[in-house]
């Protein structure tokens, strides 16, 4: 599993000549109705074992949560499942918010 800052995260997405992640948002439905970023894919943490055969396991995974340890739990899990490049977002949303995109919810 590997670390990535919200700064690094941004250039990702903006990059056209890169392969776009999957963006795995791991919060509960009650705090992706408050913020979230575009084209993200949500399983709430708890259901991750379930259904992680719904994660596209032939991209690069970055896994978000609001700042930043559930994400790296089930970055941690899907990698000893065995997907090949899991990213942990660092600082999560509330980072992203702080270093990114001002205008996004707060809570």
């Amino acid at each position: 599993m590997q670390q990535i800052r919200v700064q690094q995260l941004a250039a990702w997405l903006a990059d056209d000549t890169r392969a776009k992640p999957v963006l795995l948002d791991v919060r509960e439905p009650w705090e992706l109705e408050l913020c979230q970023l575009a084209g993200s894919q949500h399983i709430p943490m708890h259901l991750v074992p379930m259904r992680c055969e719904e994660i596209d396991a032939g991209r690069d995974v970055v896994v978000i949560c609001h700042h930043g340890g559930r994400s790296m739990q089930v970055a941690m899990f899907l990698e000893r499942k065995g997907f090949g490049s899991v990213h942990n977002l660092m600082g999560g949303l509330e980072a992203w918010a702080g270093e990114v995109d001002p205008n996004m919810r707060r809570y």
